[in-house]
């Protein structure tokens, strides 16, 4: 009965259909990064690099490291929107503002990744980044 409860809430819907696209772009940044290092032949393991080449592709490559930071950039920003999201679906907001926020985060970490990935030109990824933290910071104040 809880969990139907859960499923006819608005907010709680929204806010998880944002989360996972979050979680799959997080996933096809981590793909994207293990085609740059195949390509590359840049392996963080010895095992890996052997399997690939030799020991020689034990190695950093710069294109390999942008990808690594998107990922930790993503995993940095990406999980406190988890818990932030999933604590302030439960404070009942207005669904329109709720998906508002939601969004906005949503969007932002998009772009930032693709800036990211693309080296897009300054300031566009600091911008996307810093729009999508707004959210973050409204929830957590509503939360408080």
């Amino acid at each position: 009965a809880r969990f139907l409860k859960m499923m006819e809430n608005k907010v709680f819907l929204s806010f998880t259909f944002y989360s996972t696209i979050l979680i799959l772009k997080m996933y096809v940044v981590a793909i994207i990064t293990g085609q740059v290092r195949l390509r590359k032949k840049a392996f963080a393991n010895p095992e890996d690099a052997l399997r690939n080449g030799g020991v020689q592709f034990c190695r950093e490559d710069p294109d390999v490291e942008r990808c690594r930071r998107a990922h930790r950039n993503d995993m940095e920003n990406i999980f406190p929107f988890l818990f932030l999201g999933a604590i302030y679906s439960l404070l009942d907001p207005s669904p329109a503002v709720a998906r508002i926020h939601f969004l906005i985060f949503c969007v932002g970490r998009i772009i930032h990744t693709i800036a990211y990935l693309l080296r897009l030109r300054a300031p566009t990824r600091s911008v996307a980044y810093s729009v999508a933290q707004l959210p973050c910071f409204s929830m957590a104040l509503q939360i408080l």
